[in-house]
């Protein structure tokens, strides 16, 4: 299923987004589906799925930083995304405090300027990027 899903987006989804928005959507969900196969692969599948799956994510995060506000839910959804593939696939747990705490910490920063329909949508990623950030940064004092 993720290689038919991943067909679909290289071949025609990621090249014919419009805007800024369904292209992070799209870059999102292939660097997830990378992801996806990464965690359940070993070896050389696992090292080539992650490294697509970052590549991707990347890719991504340099549009959304370019096209969608630091509240928007697709860029919130993808600083998520991408630092939980950090801590887990990667096993980069400074990085990916670094990401979930700088997207969170920006739109904190900006919340008050945000639309009621994407205030509901943005706040519970939020959420769950202050939890990832609490359960990461106690795991790192117990690993010390």
């Amino acid at each position: 299923i993720c290689d038919t899903i991943l067909k679909l987006l290289d071949g025609s989804l990621i090249s014919k987004a419009s805007n800024g928005e369904s292209k992070v959507f799209y870059q999102k969900m292939k660097a997830d589906y990378y992801r996806y196969i990464a965690e359940f692969s070993a070896g050389d599948a696992k090292t080539k799925a992650a490294k697509s799956a970052e590549d991707a994510y990347a890719d991504a995060e340099k549009v959304a930083e370019k096209d969608l506000p630091v509240t928007h839910p697709i860029r919130l959804g993808l600083a998520l995304n991408y630092s939980v593939f950090l801590y887990e696939v990667m096993s980069k747990p400074d990085e990916a405090c670094t990401m979930a705490r700088k997207a969170f910490e920006d739109a904190i920063a900006e919340l008050d300027d945000v639309a009621e329909d994407s205030y509901k949508d943005s706040t519970p990623i939020m959420q769950f990027l202050r939890e990832n950030l609490t359960l990461w940064t106690s795991d790192n004092d117990d690993d010390r």
